[in-house]
């Protein structure tokens, strides 16, 4: 018995399996907030012969992807319907009524992208444009604008896109014939963006 305890001792330990190591995790995809102080969001409508011009003042969002490839990023943004600006403060609030916009029942007007499709910097963007509790799906042309540091220490990107939708399409019914018959405003209404978005860390 002396003897088998002596060969034990002197016996080195057999080396376990080593474990596997875990595969490492792929970075999540970058976040990057819409800076509206370097954004705008407009849209046009014609009005009679000619075109009326108007932005939103309050309004954020968000674009989640990689600068390389932005196949698959997201895109979601926030409008406060009350801040619409055409530049006239009779029109503004003739837009907020409920023959309009309805703002005070419809606070938010939004959008939320369910793909996106690039070729290099031009691509679509797939999504639903929420206007007065009404949901439709849109498709944006997109263009990407590249990406720059800022002077804060981080990155920023930019895009162009523009679409067209059907006010009607919407709720948004108003209009009234004008002498000659023809009516005051046109049914389709040009929406264009143009976003600069920082890195979130």
């Amino acid at each position: 018995m002396t003897i088998l305890l002596l060969v034990a001792l002197l016996t080195p330990p057999t080396p376990s399996a080593p474990r596997p190591r875990p595969a490492p995790r792929p970075d999540a995809p970058a976040v990057w907030k819409i800076d509206p102080t370097h954004s705008e969001l407009s849209f046009r409508i014609r009005h009679l012969v000619g075109r009326v011009r108007g932005t939103f003042n309050d309004w954020d969002g968000s674009i989640t992807g990689d600068p390389a490839d932005w196949n698959g990023g997201t895109v979601e943004v926030h409008i406060r319907t009350a801040s619409i600006d055409t530049g006239n403060e009779n029109r503004d609030n003739d837009l907020r009524s409920d023959r309009f916009f309805g703002a005070e029942q419809f606070p938010q007007i939004s959008f939320r992208s369910r793909s996106a499709e690039f070729h290099g910097d031009e691509g679509t963007i797939t999504g639903d444009l929420t206007v007065r509790d009404v949901t439709r799906p849109v498709v944006l042309k997109a263009h990407y604008l590249g990406l720059a540091p800022g002077k804060e220490g981080r990155d920023r990107i930019g895009f162009e896109a523009t679409t067209t939708i059907d006010r009607m399409d919407y709720g948004v019914k108003y209009n009234r014939v004008v002498e000659g018959g023809g009516l005051l405003l046109g049914d389709e209404v040009d929406l264009a963006f143009t976003i600069e978005a920082i890195r979130q860390p």
